[in-house]
């Protein structure tokens, strides 16, 4: 069972989800507005939010970004819209993942399904230490020989997913699809963000210290000897 929170201003398509996820013993609170969704993220903290885009008061994304403010939790976007340029930006703004309208109930209960086992119990240690890096996934921080690394959301991402395969090559396939949830895309924006972290790690392509590119095939963490 888990706290699933609906934010949907349709009630015939809320009704349903309710009483679908609630025969699948899921405990569910729902929203029709994105203010209401964003106070019901901060008082009663969801294990997975279903986010419908077309809300009466707010557009989605921006109700996106400011629940990514109080919360980490998995947000799963449910949606009319089928452009690529939004739903990417949706997935670089913070979603998990995203779901077009019209979907089947079975269809979203395998997603919800699919969120818990990434972000359940038992499924990463709550603080990986690599080296002189501590990163505690709980709080979303990390930390270099004690003192505070600020990182943005995508950084603290790529950061924890390299850091918890310590002295492993992974691919810029394998980080667009767990790290950027995308199918496909630039090998730039990977590039982005690695020059961002090593400018925040201290290092340098020249000089690498955590962060090591392998020409060709993808980015590895390994901690100095």
């Amino acid at each position: 069972m888990a706290r699933v929170l609906i934010i949907e201003d349709d009630p015939f398509v809320r009704s349903a989800i309710v009483a679908d996820l609630t025969q699948r013993e899921h405990a569910v609170r729902t929203a029709g507005t994105a203010l209401d969704g964003i106070r019901e993220v901060s008082q009663h903290a969801p294990e997975v939010i279903v986010l419908d885009l077309g809300l009466p008061d707010l557009d989605g994304q921006q109700a996106l970004k400011m629940m990514r403010a109080v919360s980490t939790v998995p947000v799963i976007i449910a949606t009319a819209r089928h452009e690529e340029a939004e739903i990417i930006a949706l997935l670089n703004a913070g979603a998990d993942d995203y779901l077009v309208k019209p979907f089947s109930c079975e269809h979203l209960a395998a997603r919800i399904a699919a969120q818990l086992r990434r972000s359940g119990p038992g499924s990463a240690p709550a603080v990986i230490t690599v080296g002189g890096l501590r990163i505690d996934l709980a709080r979303r921080q990390a930390e270099l020989e004690g003192v505070p690394i600020e990182l943005s959301r995508r950084e603290f991402d790529l950061l924890a997913y390299l850091a918890a395969r310590p002295g492993v090559v992974v691919s810029r396939q394998e980080l667009l699809t767990e790290v950027w949830r995308q199918s496909y895309g630039d090998d730039q924006t990977i590039d982005v963000h690695v020059s961002w972290l090593r400018r925040k790690l201290g290092e340098t392509a020249a000089r690498p210290r955590y962060l090591r590119t392998v020409r060709g095939i993808g980015v590895m963490l390994d901690p100095p000897q």
